[in-house]
């Protein structure tokens, strides 16, 4: 199954974070065939019983356009999550996530009823968890690429930070 960038890193951080995730699931069943839209991510952590809806876009649509499909993809969220769950009862609302690679979230904080999260924030905040373990014993498991490019980035940051900035790693002070 194919994935664009940031539904395979949002499918990998859910996982990682101990989360059961599915992809694409299929939603509102028509009854001459198909479905009325489908869930790009659905993640459930049964430990913390928590419940997350992730919507990826690297679209540059206007404001308007995206609230209405979020909206719509929301909705039917709130609509199916809940039968897909079965006897499974969150300890708080499902948050639905609206995650965004363009776009700021300073003055739209909330698009179609769920939370804007933006690429640089959902960037930092997996660095900032993934870079926390330096050796080799605490290492992303390969089945996660992205993130585990993310953490090597996080621990050679001198180097990395230089080739983009163009400056020697030694006159880098942090």
């Amino acid at each position: 199954m194919t994935a664009n960038y940031l539904e395979q890193l949002a499918a990998e951080w859910y996982e990682y974070s101990g989360y059961f995730v599915r992809r694409n699931v299929p939603v509102g069943p028509k009854p001459g065939g198909g479905f009325d839209t489908e869930l790009t991510i659905l993640a459930v952590h049964l430990d913390q019983r928590r419940v997350v809806q992730v919507e990826p876009s690297m679209d540059a649509h206007s404001w308007e356009k995206r609230e209405k499909r979020y909206r719509d993809r929301f909705d039917a969220g709130q609509r199916f999550i809940p039968g897909l769950l079965g006897n499974f009862e969150p300890a708080a609302p499902i948050r639905q996530v609206a995650l965004i690679g363009l776009g700021s979230r300073l003055n739209h904080p909330t698009l179609g009823g769920g939370e804007v999260l933006t690429l640089p924030d959902f960037l930092a905040e997996i660095i900032a968890s993934v870079g926390e373990v330096a050796d080799a014993s605490g290492a992303v498991p390969q089945q996660y690429p992205i993130l585990r490019t993310l953490q090597f980035v996080a621990e050679n940051r001198r180097s990395v930070m230089a080739a983009l900035l163009d400056q020697d790693p030694r006159q880098i002070g942090f």
